[in-house]
C-alpha cells in the first residue's frame, strides 16, 4: 500500500499566503457560527416536525402566521414600541447631546457620564430595577405618587400601563447611548458655522434646525436605523418586565419566537418567524433611507 506524499511546500508561509492563514480561524469561525445557521434557519422555516423527522411543508409556516392572532399581537406591540418610543428617544437623545456640546455648560464631562452609564448595565440587572421600581404595591414609582397624593398605578399588568412602562424602560437605558453617538457628530461641526448664524441674528432654536439637524443628519438616520432595528428584536425588557402579559398585551414578536422556538419547540415556526422579522427589518430601514435620504 502506497502512502501518499504531502507537499509540504504548498503548506508552507510565506509573504503571499500568510494573510490568508492569519484570517483563517475567523473565517471558519464566520461560516461555522453565522453562514450555516442562516442557510440552515432558511431551509428549516419551508419544513415542519412529523412522526419524528422534519419533513417539507412548503409556504405552510408562513401561511400560518398570517392567521397567528398571538404573532400579530406581537407584531402590533412591536410597532407601537417602534413608533412612539424611538422617535421620543432620538429627539432627547439630540437635545440632550446639544445642551452638553454647548461652551457654556458646566460639568459636562459628568453629565455625559451620567447619562451614557444606562448603556453599560446589563439588560436583565437594568429591568430586574424597573420591575421594583414599577411594582404595584411597593414599588419607589408608586410610593412617589403617593407621597403627592395622586392614585397610583399598576404599571405592570394594565392593558396600556405595561406597555408604557416597557417604553420608559427602553428609553431610560438607550437615550444616553444615542447622544453618544450624536455628541460626536456634533462636535465635528465647525464653530465658524454657527458664527456665521450670529452674525446674521440667528437664534438658538433657528440655529438647532436649520444648521443642527441638518448638518447631523446622516447621524440621525444611523441612530435612527439601529434603534428599529433593536427595537424589532426587543425581548429582555417586555420578558422580564411584565412576561408578555398581561393577556400579550406587552408581547413582542421576538418573544414570542423565542416560545414558539425553545419553549414549544416548534423551530420550523420559529424559524419562519425570524425570516419575517428580518424581512421587516429591511423594508423599514430602505424606507428611512429613502424618506430620510443618506446624504
Amino acid at each position: 500500500m502506497m502512502i501518499p506524499i504531502i507537499n509540504k511546500s504548498k503548506f508552507k508561509i510565506d509573504s503571499n499566503n500568510a494573510p490568508y492563514f492569519f484570517i483563517m480561524p475567523i473565517i471558519i469561525l464566520f461560516l461555522v457560527f453565522m453562514v450555516y445557521p442562516i442557510i440552515y434557519s432558511l431551509i428549516l422555516s419551508f419544513q415542519k416536525f412529523d412522526n419524528g423527522k422534519y419533513i417539507f411543508a412548503g409556504l405552510e409556516n408562513y401561511r400560518m402566521l398570517f392567521k397567528d392572532d398571538v404573532f400579530i399581537q406581537g407584531l402590533e406591540n412591536t410597532f407601537i414600541y417602534l413608533i412612539i418610543q424611538v422617535p421620543i428617544m432620538i429627539l432627547l437623545a439630540l437635545i440632550l447631546a446639544t445642551l452638553l456640546n454647548n461652551k457654556f455648560i458646566k460639568f459636562k464631562q459628568f453629565f455625559r457620564i451620567s447619562f451614557f452609564l444606562p448603556a453599560l448595565i446589563g439588560l436583565v440587572a437594568y429591568s430586574i430595577v424597573f420591575k421594583l421600581f414599577l411594582n404595584t404595591d411597593f414599588g419607589f414609582i408608586n410610593y412617589l405618587l403617593k407621597l403627592f397624593h395622586l392614585p397610583i398605578v399598576d404599571w405592570l399588568n394594565g392593558q396600556y400601563s405595561s406597555k408604557a412602562s416597557v417604553i420608559i424602560a427602553i428609553t431610560w437605558r438607550w437615550t444616553g447611548y444615542n447622544m453618544v453617538i450624536l455628541l460626536a457628530a456634533l462636535q465635528g461641526i465647525p464653530d465658524d458655522i454657527y458664527e456665521a448664524c450670529d452674525i446674521d441674528g440667528a437664534n438658538a432654536i433657528q440655529k438647532f434646525l436649520f444648521v443642527t439637524v441638518p448638518l447631523v443628519k446622516p447621524v440621525i438616520l444611523f441612530c435612527t436605523i439601529t434603534s428599529t432595528i433593536g427595537t424589532l428584536q426587543l425581548f429582555d425588557e417586555p420578558y422580564i418586565l411584565t412576561g408578555g402579559g398581561p393577556s400579550n398585551a406587552t408581547i413582542t414578536v421576538a418573544q414570542y419566537l423565542y416560545n414558539t422556538g425553545f419553549r414549544y419547540f416548534n423551530f420550523g415556526y420559529a424559524a419562519a418567524i425570524s425570516y419575517v422579522i428580518a424581512i421587516i427589518i429591511a423594508i423599514l430601514s430602505y424606507i428611512q433611507f429613502k424618506v430620510v435620504g443618506s446624504e
